[in-house]
């Protein structure tokens, strides 16, 4: 029988290997064992996605700019951290979000949650969906559920209940910007699971989204004793959306300090090439590792455990001499871009009276969504500048993102033109390309990856895997599974 683990191998410094890394030392510390962790990045920065740019005193994200307020663990790794006092919430004035419609920016309609109806009286005065959209929609009050629980589209599921006009001017533009995918090829059960609870429950999802109303309050009322507890009764913002200060590098950064002062070794350029078992598994010694990794530049490491944080196309390449790898190779990725304009106030020809604005596809734009981030988050540019941040490329159709800078920007520049009327020139633009970042779940997703960590503990015992492509992009949902894989791995 192998030893407890000692020494256990991270492969991935982003925000979900860092936090296994931050977990594995603090549990094991809880426990009173000692555990050796090391933390193995290809690149030459950690945080992955998490990337901000810090820049004539303006914050700027490369990547994610904010996470869900609602969801604990990034709060309570927060409160570990020391760092609730750099949280912020958006802008309580920049409560509008536009929709763009017949080439012009027109106000979200209300009376809905993410994109189903749930105040009748205010979604029969929508704009943007026609009298016969709205009766179409309507019907799922009466429709039967479905009978079987088997997987479907998030597309297939909306048509099914609401009709065709309400995912195409409701719900692609505002689910399918979450993952930059395809509403008709992304797993219900992976991406929106609570759509189909309220289906079983209630039997008509707008019944489930007028109950969840009706309830809100009371909800309301738990989830801010739960989000209390998690920070220890601190203030927080209460803003359904926060990030630090100076940026979401900050987590990044603290969590970096904080394991590099506890030993934690981290290596940059450092990329695994082969996972082996160590050729001394089968003798009878105690203290014989499980698993030596061979790195690219021709360094071996040996560990008993090995947790892999990596985009599912890279783990797919480290398993597949191992176990069957055809749920990572079914997760497709979008590629994206984020293209940042910073302005003078001076001579900035748009009241920004909002957060930003949507656009569904097919409308000849080159933007797919457009937040206005000087006026949604007032820490982002210094007094007297505006910042704005647009976003190109989903999964159907990414041939923007590699458009040369010049063409870029002059392509989101008409954009903003013909939609805002914003005719000023940017102090600076800064434009970010994120090739293969966004995975795409495809349907049947949870089933499979299930059967993949059954097939991992059977034939690749002490090997984990887990992060964005698994359960979930948010950063909170990353954290979570940090976790509960540090639990794993220390048998907890």
């Amino acid at each position: 029988m192998r030893r407890d683990v000692k020494r256990v191998a991270v492969l991935g410094g982003g925000i979900t290997g860092l936090s296994a890394a931050f977990y594995l030392k603090r549990l094991s510390k809880e426990r009173g064992t000692d555990v050796e962790v090391t933390v193995l990045e290809a690149s030459g920065r950690l945080g992955g996605m998490v990337n901000t740019l810090r820049k004539e005193d303006f914050v700027i994200e490369r990547g994610p700019d904010s996470f869900l307020g609602r969801k604990l663990p990034m709060l309570r790794l927060a409160r570990e951290l020391d760092l609730l006092d750099e949280l912020v919430g958006t802008n309580p004035q920049a409560t509008k979000t536009y929709m763009a419609a017949d080439g012009r920016l027109q106000p979200m309609p209300k009376g809905m949650n993410l994109g189903i109806p749930n105040e009748l009286g205010t979604f029969a005065r929508n704009s943007l969906v026609s009298p016969h959209g709205k009766l179409r929609a309507l019907d799922e009050l009466r429709l039967p559920p479905k009978k079987d629980d088997a997987d479907e589209s998030v597309g297939a599921f909306l048509e099914r209940r609401l009709g065709r006009e309400m995912v195409e001017r409701i719900g692609e533009p505002l689910l399918a910007g979450i993952h930059a995918g395809n509403l008709y090829k992304l797993s219900l059960k992976a991406a929106f699971p609570q759509f189909a609870e309220m289906e079983r429950k209630y039997g008509s999802v707008i019944k489930g989204m007028m109950e969840a109303r009706r309830l809100a309050p009371a909800a309301g009322a738990k989830a801010a004793e739960a989000r209390s507890a998690a920070v220890g009764g601190a203030p927080v913002p209460p803003t359904a959306f926060l990030t630090f200060r100076r940026g979401l590098s900050t987590l990044i950064e603290a969590l970096e300090e904080r394991l590099r002062a506890e030993g934690c070794d981290i290596r940059l350029g450092s990329e695994v090439a082969a996972i082996r078992r160590a050729a001394s598994e089968a003798a009878a010694e105690p203290s014989a590792p499980a698993y030596r990794l061979e790195l690219s530049g021709g360094e071996t490491l040996e560990a008993d455990a090995v947790l892999l944080t990596l985009p599912a196309y890279v783990s797919e390449k480290l398993l597949a001499p191992h176990v069957d790898v055809s749920a990572l190779a079914a997760i497709d990725y979008a590629s994206v871009a984020n293209v940042v304009f910073a302005y003078d106030a001076e001579g900035f020809n748009h009241k920004l009276d909002g957060s930003g604005f949507l656009v569904p596809h097919g409308q000849g734009f080159t933007i797919t969504a457009s937040t206005w981030t000087s006026s949604k988050w007032g820490h982002t540019a210094p007094a007297g500048k505006r910042l704005i941040r647009c976003y190109v490329g989903h999964a159907d159709d990414s041939s923007a993102v590699e458009l040369s800078d010049e063409e870029l920007t002059a392509a989101v520049s008409r954009d903003l033109s013909k939609l805002m009327g914003l005719n000023a020139k940017p102090l600076f633009v800064e434009i970010t390309r994120l090739r293969r970042s966004m995975p795409q779940f495809p349907v049947g997703h949870v089933e499979q990856i299930a059967a993949l960590r059954k097939k991992l503990a059977e034939r690749l015992p002490g090997v984990y895997a887990t992060g964005a492509s698994f359960e979930g992009v948010g950063l909170p949902d990353c954290v979570g599974m940090a976790k509960e894989a540090a639990e794993r791995i220390l048998g907890g």
